[in-house]
C-alpha cells in the first residue's frame, strides 16, 4: 500500500462518485490538486458508460464502472426494472469498497451515486455528499441520511438539509479555469486578437436545442456587433459557415481558454456554471431549462443569481431572436456595472470548504 511520504502513515483513500451530465464530474475533477495535496489515493466509481468515464480516466484516476438504473419522478415500466439495476449496483459498489478499503466517500449526485451511497453505508464507510442546486435533486434526497455531511452551494439551500448535517461550503471551481489563456482562446476559434467583442454560448455537456435554434436565427443581428462561440453539444453541430462564427460540440481541455476569450456568456443555468460564471466575473444572461423538461432547480438558481445581480434572467418560453439581440446588447452595454458588483463579492472557496468538511469527517 503507498505511504505518505511526510509521515510514514498508509495513505489515505477516498473514492469519489457523481455521474450522468458533466455538472456531476467536474466538479469532483476540481478536487483533484487538493485531494493529492492532502495525500488521498483517489479513485472513482461510476456508470458504465456514462459522459463520466471519459473525464475521470482522462484525469488518470482508476475508474470503475457499475450498473445504475435511472430513478424517475414520474411513472414508468422501466421504474420497475431500474429497481433491480441499482441494486446490482450496490452489490457492484460493495465489492469494489471492501476491496480498496477507502476511508471515505465523497458523492457530487446523479443517479449513479445511490448504489455507492448504500454500499458505503453497509460498509459502514462515511459519506459526504455535495449540491450544487437550491433544492435537493431526488439521487441526493435519497441518499441524504446515509451521509456524514451534505455541502450546499446556495444559503438557501439549508432549509433543505437536516440541521446537523449541512454545511454552506460553494462548489468547487477547478483552478485551471481561472487560468485561460485568452489569445489560445481566440485562436482556437479561429479568430484575430483584438476586433469585435466574443459571445460565448454554451448548453452544457448535452446542448440545448431550444438555445441552438435561437441563437441560428440570430446570428445575422448578433454579429454585427460581436464574434460568437457556439457549445452546442454533441450530434447538433450546424455546419454553418459564416465569418466570426465558430461553433464547438463540446471542449474540455480547452474551455478555460475559450472562457478567457469571451467577453458576454449565454447559458443554461446549472449551479456549477453559475459560480464559474461567477468567479471569473463574466456578464452572463442565463436561459434555464423549463420546468416542463426538468425538476424546476435551473429556475432556482438563475433567480437566485438575478436577485444578486450576478446575471440576467430571460425564461425559454420569453427568448425569441429579437429579445434574444436585446438582452445581449443591454448586458454588454452594462458590463461596467456588473464588474463593480462582482469585484465586490467575495466568493467562497468551494474546494476548500470540501475539503474542510473531509478533513473533520475523517
Amino acid at each position: 500500500m503507498p505511504q505518505n511520504h511526510n509521515s510514514g502513515e498508509k495513505m489515505k483513500k477516498i473514492i469519489l462518485t457523481g455521474g450522468g451530465t458533466a455538472g456531476h464530474v467536474i466538479p469532483n475533477l476540481a478536487l483533484l490538486p487538493s485531494l493529492r495535496d492532502a495525500d488521498f489515493e483517489v479513485h472513482y466509481i461510476g456508470s458504465h458508460d456514462g459522459i463520466e468515464r471519459g473525464l475521470v480516466e482522462a484525469a488518470g484516476i482508476p475508474y470503475y464502472g457499475i450498473s445504475s438504473g435511472k430513478l424517475r419522478r414520474y411513472f414508468d415500466i422501466k421504474n420497475l426494472t431500474d429497481v433491480f439495476r441499482v441494486a446490482k449496483g450496490v452489490g457492484d459498489s460493495l465489492k469494489i469498497i471492501r476491496r480498496i478499503k477507502p476511508d471515505i466517500v465523497f458523492s457530487k449526485g446523479g443517479f449513479v451515486v445511490v448504489p455507492v451511497i448504500a454500499a458505503a453505508k453497509l460498509c459502514r464507510v462515511k459519506a459526504v455528499i455535495h449540491e450544487s442546486d437550491i433544492t435537493p435533486g431526488l439521487a441526493n434526497r435519497l441518499v441524504m441520511p446515509f451521509a456524514a455531511k451534505v455541502c450546499v452551494s446556495f444559503p438557501e439551500t439549508l432549509a433543505f438539509v437536516p440541521k446537523g448535517k449541512a454545511v454552506l461550503t460553494g462548489t468547487p471551481i477547478r483552478p485551471n479555469l481561472l487560468e485561460g489563456d485568452r489569445l489560445y482562446g481566440f485562436r482556437h476559434a479561429g479568430f484575430e486578437p483584438g476586433g469585435k467583442p466574443v459571445l460565448l454560448v454554451t448548453g452544457g455537456s448535452q446542448g440545448a436545442a431550444a438555445i441552438n435554434a435561437c441563437v441560428r436565427e440570430a446570428l445575422p443581428q448578433l454579429l454585427e456587433k460581436f464574434r460568437v462561440i457556439h457549445l452546442c453539444g454533441r450530434g447538433h453541430l450546424s455546419g454553418i459557415d459564416l465569418p466570426g462564427y465558430a461553433e464547438f460540440e463540446y471542449l474540455s481541455d480547452t474551455m478555460p481558454d475559450v472562457m478567457a476569450a469571451a467577453d458576454v456568456v449565454i447559458s443554461r443555468a446549472g449551479a456549477n456554471t453559475l459560480f464559474e460564471l461567477l468567479a471569473l466575473k463574466k456578464p452572463n444572461l442565463l436561459i434555464p431549462l423549463p420546468k416542463g423538461i426538468s425538476r424546476g432547480d435551473q429556475i432556482l438558481n438563475a433567480a437566485s443569481f438575478g436577485r444578486q445581480g450576478f446575471s440576467k434572467v430571460l425564461p425559454e418560453g420569453e427568448m425569441t431572436p429579437e429579445r434574444l439581440v436585446k438582452d445581449i446588447h443591454d448586458l454588454y452595454d452594462s458590463r461596467g456595472a456588473f464588474l463593480d458588483l462582482v469585484s465586490a463579492h467575495k466568493i467562497t472557496d468551494g474546494v476548500k470548504g470540501i475539503m474542510d468538511v473531509l478533513a473533520a469527517v475523517n
